[in-house]
């Protein structure tokens, strides 16, 4: 019988050996060590003859798993720079107010969480006095992703620091008053402080890794020089299951971005229970990271293992915590010593002999207690070593447990994420464990209190003399003092007034043409941040390839294909496109980071964010959400919009939808314009508004989202009547009447308003051309530039009337006086049109594409969904009939005559 581990002879053709006996002879050897010495000695000699290779440069493949140790061993910890007693004051202090807070909220049920900063205090408290750089020094600081869960905890150190005072604590999750806190991180409520939106889960990691590399894009471009900021990421071991958690891991690791660590806080629990209860997530992340070509370290056992690990001789012990499931870690963390030394230890003679040696309190403190995310000194030498090393990111998975020093109510217990309180008991028990001076008589009526060491305390000097040394509080978010960037030369947004006469385009080609204009405007044309998902190309942009450069921190290493054509692709150092790839979530996540300079690093910059419309609010609108919690600023453009305008694309291609996403979010200023001259007179607004001079009333944290189309038509020339652009940028205006379109019947005929966006306007002067000339309409044709703003104003006046202050909508006054009824359509479900409708003082109805989107020509989808010219003209011919202006009849022989 064939060894079916044997080398065959087809792999020895692939790979010859040219020295055959010499292989022989190590493979000899280890058959030796395996027969005399067993094969788990084999294994360790291999592991570490594979780590001698790689650590000598050697091309092997990396080993994706270590043994479950920690990566440095207390012999090589590095002294900590600081004094470790006042520090572990400082720590109980924050505990314990992180606990009360949550305690004490508990009781207005807004819950809160308090197991996760427990298993996580020395992770941040170890940052916080000696790593993290803070906003008021040199440069920009470091940017810190702090764990949702954990804000209690953060809140605390704030607290102690007198950054937030007592009242604060007492309002969290309380913010209707305006003085409380917000339950996560979150800068749109609590901007000085929080920089990053973290607890939509997954979020957290991708963004973090964006956000380094938009600093290097920053420095490699020669904006800012920002190679002293640190990206810190803190996240839960459960939220790596999160696609968003791991899908750029590659990118970091290819692009070397050493100014990038993760702090995966390994407690081995999700919200529910364990996080790998079969399995070792530790393991399964490190080989993922390693693998992904991150540089991993383990910080897993405190120092009170240091003595068993001596007595490991055979290495038992090692391969037992390799194999023992993470739910019976948990398990241990619960039982006692007895049950340990049965479960754990019993299962291996050599461990058995050994735990003859331990004693009871011995058992207790490694497997209840000791791990190394609880001890200042391991995670000190873990974090030393991150920022020290070079050429690759670096995860740190810190082994800690759910709810240390709790108590034995909250540890490793599965429920204890939602778990919200301890009882006066456990607080005061708490109190014992951690050595405060808080005395029975503070607890009032039951209430725990809050605790402070005093402002002029040592602890609070010793505080804030670290973080001065580390240029100031942290987290903080800063809004530097910058000048508002000037307005572009007036030239590129009036190069459409005129139209494009015989020439047809779409208006995904004008919004491209206008910004190659722009970003060659000499005061700000190096502020515009392209971002496109692997598809400029369908959107002609490629002519931005050899004037731009796609950003590439290694530069183009390679002669392109192309390179003999003139739009080649170009990749350089301080290139300024972000070409990301098919990954809307990265785009989105290189996006948010870019909207954000100019809090996170005093930088304006001018992102845009081109892709498919129907792969932005639907695939990735948390995302979209998180650029509005963080304050974000510029331009989504989805392209190729609309239901029926991408030809034979179908049902996953076609967007017939986002609007209605994009109305949702408060920040997002949503437009559908149908003409060229549209877009420049939105951008022009939109760079005033969110970069230039903002009025005193105007939020400058909002972001414009634009839904332009691939069909190209002929682009007329603006209007000249008065107050067109306020009605573009407000959402409505009247492009044409009857008249001045020349197809006015009779004096007395009946008159009906057309309202279109987007590329629906066009089908709408088709119908007004119908209506005059066949049924003796006349159909003035208005242009609705934005729903969602018309909308947004029609609340605003509704709230206004409730104070007792008179105001009329615009969309009432544009329409004040327009005779006839309403019919509005676009290439989007009706759902878009109909956000106006109780504002209309006129009979409405409205037309849209309602449904699953299929694929066929534009006239054919458009007749399949009841939008085209015609269907408008039956639409408009019902609607006038029901007001007895047209008889009935008549809207059964349009039926008819256009077949439908």
């Amino acid at each position: 019988m064939t060894d079916p581990n044997a080398i065959q002879p087809s792999e020895l053709d692939q790979l010859p050996d040219r020295d055959p006996e010499e292989t022989a002879e190590w493979q000899a050897s280890l058959d030796a060590v395996t027969e005399a010495a067993g094969p788990h000695r084999a294994a360790y000699l291999m592991r570490r003859t594979l780590e001698r290779a790689e650590g000598a440069g050697l091309a092997l493949p990396k080993l994706l798993e270590t043994d479950y140790v920690n990566t440095i061993p207390t012999a090589a910890e590095p002294a900590v720079d600081g004094d470790e007693a006042m520090e572990q004051r400082i720590t109980a202090w924050n505990r314990w107010n992180a606990a009360a807070m949550v305690t004490r909220g508990s009781k207005y049920g807004v819950g809160g969480h308090i197991a996760t900063f427990a298993s996580a205090a020395w992770l941040y408290e170890t940052g916080f006095n000696h790593f993290f750089r803070g906003k008021e020094g040199d440069g920009s600081g470091d940017q810190l992703y702090i764990q949702g869960h954990a804000s209690p905890g953060i809140y605390a150190r704030a607290f102690l620091d007198g950054r937030i005072d007592e009242a604060q604590l007492d309002n969290f999750r309380r913010e209707a008053g305006g003085n409380g806190l917000p339950s996560y991180p979150h800068p749109r409520r609590l901007p000085w402080l929080w920089e990053f939106p973290t607890v939509s889960m997954g979020l957290g990691p991708i963004s973090a890794i964006y956000q380094a590399r938009f600093n290097r894009y920053l420095t490699s471009r020669g904006i800012k020089d920002v190679s002293d900021s640190h990206v810190w990421a803190f996240l839960g071991d459960g939220e790596m299951d999160e696609p968003e958690s791991t899908t750029a891991l590659t990118l970091a690791s290819r692009e070397q971005l050493d100014n990038l660590t993760f702090v995966i806080n390994c407690n081995l629990q999700r919200l529910d229970g364990p996080v790998r209860a079969n399995f070792k997530i530790v393991q399964e992340l490190e080989a993922q990271f390693r693998g992904a070509g991150w540089n991993v370290i383990k910080t897993l056992w405190g120092t009170a293992w240091d003595e068993l690990f001596r007595l490991d001789t055979t290495g038992a012990l090692v391969r037992r915590l390799r194999e023992v499931p993470d739910a019976q870690v948990q398990t241990y963390q619960t039982r006692d010593a007895a049950y340990i030394r049965q479960d754990f230890f019993g299962k291996d003679p050599a461990l058995a002999e050994m735990a003859k040696l331990l004693s009871d309190d011995k058992i207790l403190e490694c497997f209840h207690l000791s791990r190394g995310g609880h001890e200042s000194r391991k995670v000190y030498a873990a974090y030393k070593a991150a920022l020290a090393h070079k050429g690759a990111p670096t995860v740190i998975l810190a082994q800690t447990v759910k709810g240390h020093t709790l108590g034995e109510g909250f540890a490793s217990k599965n429920a204890n994420h939602q778990m919200k309180k301890l009882t006066v008991d456990e607080f005061k028990a708490m109190r014992d464990r951690l050595e405060l001076p808080v005395s029975d008589a503070q607890f009032v009526d039951g209430v725990v209190p809050y605790v402070h060491p005093g402002a002029d305390s040592p602890e609070v000097r010793y505080l804030q003399e670290r973080r001065a040394a580390l240029g100031g509080p942290a987290p903080a978010r800063r809004v530097h003092p910058v000048a508002p960037l000037p307005q572009p030369a007036d030239k590129a947004f009036a190069a459409f007034d005129k139209g494009s006469g015989s020439q047809n385009v779409a208006t995904t080609m004008a919004f491209v043409r206008l910004v190659k204009d722009l970003v060659r405007d000499k005061e700000t044309g190096k502020r515009w941040v392209p971002i496109v998902p692997d598809e400029a190309r369908t959107f002609g942009m490629e002519s931005l390839f050899p004037s731009l450069g796609i950003y590439s921190p290694m530069g183009q290493t390679y002669e392109p294909v192309d390179r003999d054509q003139l739009m080649y692709y170009k990749e350089a150092k301080n290139g300024q496109i972000f070409n990301e790839g098919i990954t809307e979530a990265g785009a989105m996540a290189e996006f948010v980071a870019a909207s954000t300079s100019y809090s996170t690093h005093g930088e304006t910059m001018i992102p845009f964010y081109i892709y498919y419309s129907m792969f932005g609010w639907q695939r990735t609108g948390d995302q979209m959400w998180q650029l509005g919690d963080q304050l974000g600023r510029g331009f989504l453009v989805g392209a190729t919009a609309g239901r029926t305008t991408l030809t034979g694309e179908g049902l996953q291609h076609a967007d017939g939808h986002s609007p209605v996403i994009a109305a949702t979010n408060p920040a997002a200023l949503t437009y559908d314009p149908a003409f060229a001259y549209e877009i420049g007179v939105i951008v022009k607004e939109g760079l005033r508004r969110m970069f230039g001079e903002a009025g005193p009333d105007e939020d400058q944290n909002v972001f414009y989202y634009l839904t332009v189309y691939n069909e190209p038509l002929p682009q007329p020339a603006k209007p000249s009547a008065a107050g067109i652009d306020e009605g573009i940028v407000k959402g409505l205006y009247r492009f044409n009447t009857a008249e001045s379109a020349g197809v006015s019947p009779a004096a007395n005929a009946p008159r009906i308003q057309l309202l279109g966006s987007g590329t629906a306007i066009h089908w709408a002067l088709k119908a007004q051309r119908l209506l005059a000339e066949e049924w003796g309409v006349a159909a003035d044709v208005w242009s609705a530039t934005s729903w969602t703003e018309l909308r947004r104003d029609a609340m605003e006046a509704d709230e206004a009337l409730l104070r007792g202050e008179e105001r009329v909508p615009f969309v009432q006054q544009a329409l004040q006086g327009a005779e006839g009824p309403v019919l509005a359509v676009s290439d989007y479900m009706r759902q878009v049109p109909d956000q106006i409708a109780q504002w209309v003082e006129q009979d409405y109805s409205s037309l849209g594409a309602d449904g699953f989107g299929l694929s066929d020509t534009r006239d054919a989808a458009r007749r399949h969904f009841g939008v085209d010219a015609e269907s408008i003209v039956v639409a408009a011919l019902a609607q006038l009939a029901r007001r007895g202006e047209v008889q009935a009849a008549a809207v059964k022989e349009a039926r008819e005559k256009y077949g439908l």
